[in-house]
């Protein structure tokens, strides 16, 4: 080798060294889905994302579509393994097929080199790559002890927005990059709530040490409209659309309730309450009772482990308003006594509590405070027209409280999701609603993300499943009453100026199968 080939190779690797946009694009080889091995050809975009991982150790990015970041993540793990000695590179993804995937690149990368860049490798196979220098990568799935055990260099986490353990995973990994290590975490979004999602928001406001870097479809030069209109239809919902091509947020994930919807009532409802009651402080109250209306109160009582909520809402039937809302952590028989009082308050409210296991124990309280407008389901958890009104008959089949089970789980949710969508009620909790931001479907199954509660979800969506069958049976059954008192000759005044005979029981009082009377006449 001439003296002259010496030099320009020496110049050459000191610059890869120094610019690892130089090195990809000169010296790294992909594999590319329809053009098959080429040099990887970095659009400027790409140049100043590479830059950006150079010069801040932690970086964050909210991308679109098939831009090639994961790519440009494993030239940029090469770069670093090549150049540095002992360098230890861990990559994780939902799967380790997945992370996998990215050892992948990182290898090919590095197979292709020209001799004079190669060092040679002491460890290859599908998971690892391991150079003489020292420095190494490793493919990982995501678990909570994925990062713990060893220090890393470079922490790269791919998809992170869909891995459910991902804070866990970070958390423990916080100990080994504290020695000088650094992350690139990366994603499209999926929803809001999770941790990608609060470290990307920390991000942006500065509270976290990661570079936010949001690049959307329109950063790629060879994109145009034409081209993101394309995907409405290519990916079957402008939603998915959105989520994988405008980095946005609102409109991404599983969601049970849609971002549009949740904003309506952000702006619209919710407000802080004009009182805050209670030891905790936890009752919050946004319209004192109005004796001249009806109401109800829907509770949902805690399993009592700690990790969840007792909760109520108290709704104004008539205008389906939200007019006051719990949540706090109080004992059963506490919860009970405290349904009782509100109930009351609220002119004398019909007082519904699911009754799965530990909620028992409020019922009976409220039974032995003697409270007479308690709601009853049939044991059978079917609600018909006639099973609502076997409640007013001694021997019935009806139970006390709300019997929540496979079959009326989803009708509430989906009850829920009716009313919020046709905008048909108004809630006014942002405790609420930042409940619905983090209810997802998983599995098929509609329930909160990790780490998070659904208690006032749950206690909100029995309250407009219970307007939409209990009390519209309360109505077919009154409209029977109506119909055959305008059969019946008027001769005396009687309650809400309908005219009975004198001979004639008023049908707004109805008796409640226990020993008292209720008036329905709110129905009028």
């Amino acid at each position: 080798m001439s003296q002259d080939l010496k030099q320009i190779i020496r110049q050459e690797y000191v610059r890869c060294v120094v610019d690892p946009v130089h090195f990809m694009k000169k010296y790294c080889y992909i594999q590319h889905p329809l053009r098959g091995r080429i040099l990887f050809h970095l659009y400027p975009f790409q140049e100043t994302v590479l830059k950006h991982f150079q010069e801040n150790p932690y970086s964050i990015i909210l991308k679109s579509r098939q831009l090639g970041i994961s790519t440009l993540g494993a030239g940029y793990a090469l770069w670093l393994m090549l150049f540095h000695k002992d360098k230890n590179v861990l990559t994780l993804a939902t799967t380790q097929a997945t992370a996998r995937n990215l050892v992948s690149k990182v290898q090919f990368m590095y197979e292709n080199l020209p001799s004079w860049l190669r060092i040679d490798a002491e460890e290859k196979n599908k998971l690892s790559l391991r150079l003489s220098n020292g420095s190494k990568i490793t493919a990982k799935s995501s678990n909570s002890d994925a990062a713990r055990s060893e220090a890393v260099s470079l922490l790269l986490i791919d998809e992170a927005a869909f891995i459910d353990n991902i804070g866990e995973t970070w958390a423990s990994a916080q100990q080994t990059l504290a020695t000088g290590g650094g992350a690139i975490v990366l994603s499209t979004p999926y929803g809001t709530g999770n941790w990608f999602h609060q470290a990307w928001v920390r991000a942006e406001a500065k509270e976290n040490e990661f570079l936010p870097i949001k690049l959307p479809w329109y950063v790629h030069p060879e994109r145009d409209q034409v081209w993101r209109d394309a995907q409405d239809n290519l990916l079957g919902d402008p939603r998915l659309a959105a989520q994988e091509c405008d980095c946005d947020f609102a409109t991404s994930g599983d969601t049970v309730f849609y971002g549009e919807y949740i904003e309506f009532y952000q702006q619209t409802y919710i407000k802080e309450p004009v009182e805050r009651r209670g030891v905790d402080m936890n009752l919050w109250v946004w319209e004192p009772v109005d004796y001249s209306r009806s109401y109800m109160v829907v509770a949902d009582v805690a399993r009592g482990d700690g990790k969840d909520y007792s909760t109520f809402h108290v709704m104004d039937i008539e205008n389906n308003s939200q007019v006051a809302e719990y949540r706090g952590q109080l004992g059963t028989k506490e919860f009970g006594h405290l349904l009782v009082g509100i109930a009351s308050e609220y002119n004398q409210a019909l007082l519904i509590i699911e009754n799965a296991s530990i909620g028992w124990s409020t019922i009976q309280t409220v039974i032995d405070r003697g409270y007479d407008n308690l709601y009853y389901s049939p044991k059978g958890g079917n609600m018909t027209a006639e099973s609502y009104f076997d409640q007013y008959d001694y021997n019935s089949n009806m139970v006390a409280g709300f019997s929540m089970n496979a079959r009326t789980r989803p009708l509430v949710i989906g009850k829920f999701q009716e009313y919020v969508n046709e905008k048909a009620v108004i809630i006014q909790s942002k405790r609420l609603v930042e409940e619905m931001k983090v209810f997802i479907w998983k599995n098929g199954r509609a329930e909160a993300q990790g780490g998070y509660n659904d208690d006032l979800v749950m206690a909100f969506g029995i309250a407009m499943y219970i307007r939409d069958t209990a009390l519209k049976f309360r109505q077919q059954g009154l409209d029977l009453t109506r119909n055959a008192l305008n059969n019946i000759s008027t001769t005396k005044p009687t309650h809400q100026g309908v005219y009975l005979p004198s001979h004639v029981v008023n049908p707004y009082e109805m008796d409640n199968g226990r020993g008292g009377k209720e008036d329905i006449s709110w129905m009028y």
